[in-house]
């Protein structure tokens, strides 16, 4: 099976950081590329997906999730590049890019002919919608909502029972909801406590098929700040690797997407040059396998 990168530098789903600018999560791709990555991880090129112009001209509190349309047709775009390099055999690592770009690996999965789960790694689960909150908006902060059926845009593309949150903080806001829908979880303090690698063993004993969500804002700050929602209680980088790498690299997995990492807020580079090592170091099984 081959690694196979795509650029999907979209920032569509998040809020701007400041009045008058646009969210930097967008360079990430080219960022994490200059860095490499492509031969570091002797992948083939599926090259750069263009995202829709940012530009909430409009749109105000209120209006539901802004650039709703331009996601939705977005997510089709990315899932009509992943589509045919899987059924090739191909592993897809998509670079984000904001968690909105989840809506593409949600159609593969939707429209596949196999049942294909989620593993969401993540500080915080993304389930606010309509129906738990009056602010929804940025469809990052939303896309767990988006690809379980419950929001604005997307649709039902993985079951309940087919996902399994983890490294989300022990204050989320959506704990109780995800327990009474069936959703499975590990907080951060939770995987602290079984062990990352014992927790690997707990997600791949519950799925097949899986498509794995990566938002490096699931590391604690004092590893990685450079995200728009840094949120203290996040995992280490050590605790990172031995989670993600059996994940990564197990025949289950059919693909995976890096999403958050802002290089606007990374003044000397050297968090960029941590997201592309930890990346190169979950993925070494499959490069050498």
């Amino acid at each position: 099976m081959t690694l196979a990168l795509l650029d999907a530098p979209t920032n569509l789903g998040l809020r701007p950081p400041v009045p008058g600018t646009v969210p930097g999560a967008a360079k990430a791709p080219g960022a994490l590329r200059d860095r490499g990555l492509l031969s570091r991880l002797g992948a083939r090129d599926l090259g750069h997906l263009v995202a829709p112009r940012y530009d909430r001209g409009g749109w105000s509190e209120g209006g539901g999730v802004f650039h709703a349309r331009e996601i939705d047709a977005y997510a089709r775009a990315l899932a009509d590049r992943l589509a045919p390099a899987i059924a090739a055999g191909d592993f897809p690592v998509v670079l984000g890019g904001d968690c909105s770009l989840l809506l593409g690996p949600g159609l593969v999965a939707h429209e596949s002919d196999r049942r294909i789960g989620l593993v969401y790694l993540d500080g915080s689960s993304d389930l606010r919608h309509p129906g738990n909150s009056d602010t929804v908006g940025a469809a990052a902060g939303e896309v767990l909502a988006h690809v379980t059926g419950r929001g604005q845009i997307g649709g039902r593309y993985f079951a309940d029972s087919d996902v399994t949150v983890l490294g989300i903080r022990d204050y989320d806001d959506y704990l109780a909801e995800m327990t009474e829908a069936g959703i499975a979880f590990r907080t951060a303090p939770d995987i602290r406590g079984h062990g990352a690698a014992e927790t690997a063993a707990w997600v791949l004993g519950r799925h097949g098929a899986f498509w794995l969500h990566l938002d490096v804002d699931v590391l604690d700050p004092s590893v990685l700040s450079a995200v728009d929602s840094p949120d203290p209680g996040g995992l280490s980088a050590r605790e990172f690797v031995e989670l993600v790498t059996p994940l990564a690299g197990h025949p289950s997995c059919v693909g995976l997407d890096l999403a958050i990492y802002d290089p606007d807020l990374d003044q000397d580079g050297s968090q960029g040059d941590l997201v592309a090592e930890l990346l190169v170091q979950v993925l070494a099984g499959r490069t050498t396998g």
